[in-house]
C-alpha cells in the first residue's frame, strides 16, 4: 500500500504542477486551490529551486492574498536568498492574517538573528510562549533556548529545558541537551531535584537515571551517582555513557578495580578510543600492574600516535620498574613531538642519571630550569645530579641561581650546606646548615636524602641536637 500511496503522491504533484505551468503560461481553464500552490511551493524548495518557488508563491498569494500560510511559505524562501528585510516585511503582513502560526514566530527569530538583533528574538519568543502549549510550546521552548545559546544566556537554557521536561517528563532531546547544561552551568542541584521527580513519575527512564548521576557526579558524590548509574544500566544494559561515567567516578574514590570493569564495558558497546584505554591503562598503573597498564597505553597510542602524553606514561612505568635505558627510548618518542615539554625533559634527565649519564642528564634538567625558571622542583633536580656527578663548583653556581630565581626558598640552603661538606668545606657547610635550620627545619630531611652519611658527622649531629634542645626550651 505504501508503495501505491508514494506513486500516487507523484501522480499528484505532477498534476499540480503541470496545471501550475498552464495557469503560468495563460492557458485557459486553469486553477489551483490554496493547499495546491503550498504543494507546489514545496515541491520546487525541495528541489532547491529558489526561483520557481518563489514564482508560484507569488502567484499563490496573488489568487489568495489572505493566505497566511503562503505569506509565511514566501518569508521562508526570502530568508534562503538573504533577504533579511523583505522577509520580515512580509512576516509583519503574516502575523496581521494569522497570530497563532508558530512558523511565523520561529521564521521571525531566524530573521532577527541573521540581523544580529538578538534582543528582539529573546523577546519576541518570550511573549509567544503564553501564545500555544502543548507540543508547539515545546517547540517554542526550544527554539528560545537555541536563541539564548546563541545570545550566551546561558543559565537561561538550562531554564527553557527545565520546563519542556516539566511538561514532558521524556522528552529526550530535552533530556539529552539538559545533561550538558547542568554540567557547564553548574546547578546541580537543582537537576538533582528535577530528575527525581521525573524518576519519581518515570522510574524506567534511564535517560533521567543517568543525568541524575551526572550530576551528583559534578558535586564530587561519586558513591551516590554510581548508584544512579547502575540503575541506568539496568534499564538499559547497553548505556555505554553511563558505563563511561561510572568508571570516571570509581577512579575518583581510587576504586581501581571496578573502575576497570565499567571501562571495559565501555569497550565492549562502543567503539575503541584512545581515552577508554588511557583510563584503563591509569588504572592498573595505579595498581602498580605496570605491564598491564603499559598494555593499555600502547593501545591507547595506536589509536592517538600523536599523542605524546601516551609515550611519557609508557615510559614512566618502566622507570617504576627501574628499567632506565627502555624508558628513554619512550621519552625520546614524546619529546620528538613535543621537544621542551617540562616533564619529559626531568624524566629523561632522571633516567640518565640513573643510567650515570650524567653531561646528558643536566643538559636535559637544564632544559627544563629554562622552561620553569621558578619552579622549585626543577632547580632540585638540576643541582642534585650535580650533586650526584661530583660537578660541586657548578652546583654552587646553579643553587645561587636558584635563590635568585625562587625568592631565596630555603631548600637550596640546605643543599648547598651538603655541597660544601662534599666539597670538605664543612665550617661553610655548618654555617648554611644552621641557616637552613634557622629559616625552615623541616626541610632538613632533604639534606639527608640527598647525602644519608651527613648524619655521620658529629658537628652535624651536634648542631641538629642543639637546634632541637633549643626548640624544646
Amino acid at each position: 500500500m505504501r508503495d501505491n500511496s508514494f506513486g500516487e503522491d507523484k501522480d499528484e504533484i505532477r498534476e499540480l504542477v503541470k496545471q501550475f505551468q498552464n495557469l503560468r503560461s495563460g492557458r485557459a481553464n486553469s486553477f489551483l486551490e490554496e493547499d495546491s500552490f503550498e504543494k507546489i511551493v514545496d515541491y520546487y524548495d525541495d528541489l532547491e529551486d529558489i526561483p520557481q518557488a518563489l514564482e508560484a508563491v507569488e502567484m499563490g498569494i496573488g489568487q489568495y492574498p489572505y493566505s497566511a500560510t503562503l505569506n509565511i511559505k514566501k518569508a521562508d524562501l526570502l530568508i534562503a536568498t538573504r533577504r533579511y528585510h523583505d522577509a520580515l516585511e512580509v512576516l509583519n503582513h503574516a502575523e496581521l492574517l494569522d497570530s497563532n502560526d508558530i512558523n511565523l514566530y520561529i521564521l521571525k527569530t531566524d530573521v532577527y538573528l541573521a540581523l544580529d538583533q538578538q534582543e528582539k528574538a529573546v523577546a519576541l519568543l518570550e511573549n509567544a510562549l503564553s501564545l500555544f502549549d502543548g507540543q508547539e510550546r515545546i517547540e517554542m521552548l526550544f527554539e528560545l533556548a537555541d536563541v539564548y545559546d546563541d545570545y550566551e544566556e546561558f543559565d537561561k537554557i538550562f531554564d527553557c529545558l527545565k520546563l519542556i521536561l516539566e511538561q514532558d517528563p521524556t522528552n529526550e532531546e530535552a533530556l539529552y541537551k539538559i545533561c550538558f547544561w547542568t554540567d557547564f552551568t553548574g546547578r546541580n542541584e537543582e537537576s538533582i531535584r528535577l530528575h527525581q521527580q521525573i524518576i519519581e513519575d518515570y522510574p524506567y527512564s534511564e535517560l533521567a537515571w543517568f543525568n541524575l548521576g551526572a550530576a551528583f557526579q559534578g558535586l564530587k558524590l561519586y558513591e551516590k551517582s554510581i548508584d544512579a548509574y547502575k540503575y541506568a544500566v539496568a534499564i538499559d544494559e547497553k548505556f555505554d555513557y553511563a558505563f563511561r561515567n561510572m568508571g570516571d567516578a570509581y577512579i575518583r574514590l581510587r576504586k581501581y578495580k571496578d573502575a576497570i570493569e565499567a571501562l571495559e564495558r565501555v569497550l565492549e558497546l562502543s567503539r575503541p578510543e584512545d581515552v577508554i584505554y588511557e583510563a584503563i591503562g591509569h588504572c592498573y598503573d595505579r595498581l602498580k600492574n605496570y605491564a598491564q597498564a603499559r598494555f593499555y597505553y600502547r593501545k591507547a597510542s595506536h589509536l592517538n600516535q600523536e599523542d605524546s602524553k601516551l609515550y611519557f606514561k609508557i615510559a614512566c612505568t618502566y622507570m617504576n620498574e627501574g628499567q632506565w635505558n627502555t624508558a628513554t627510548k619512550q621519552l625520546q618518542t614524546a619529546l620528538q613531538i613535543h621537544r621542551l615539554q617540562p616533564e619529559y625533559n626531568l624524566a629523561m634527565g632522571e633516567c640518565k642519571m640513573q643510567m650515570g649519564e650524567f653531561k646528558e642528564a643536566i643538559q636535559f634538567f637544564s632544559t627544563v630550569v629554562a622552561q620553569r625558571p621558578k619552579n622549585i622542583s626543577s632547580w632540585e633536580a638540576l643541582i642534585r645530579c650535580l650533586y650526584i656527578g661530583e660537578y660541586y663548583e657548578e652546583a654552587v653556581e646553579q643553587v645561587d641561581a636558584a635563590i635568585r630565581h625562587t625568592d631565596n626558598k630555603p631548600i637550596f640552603t640546605f643543599y648547598l650546606s651538603a655541597i660544601y661538606f662534599a666539597m670538605g668545606r664543612s665550617k661553610e657547610g655548618l654555617l648554611q646548615l644552621e641557616n637552613g635550620m634557622n629559616k625552615a627545619p623541616k626541610l632538613l630531611k632533604k639534606l639527608v636524602d640527598l647525602n644519608p652519611s651527613i648524619l655521620q658527622h658529629h658537628q652535624v649531629v651536634d648542631l641538629v641536637a642543639k637546634y632541637k634542645r633549643n626548640r624544646a626550651i
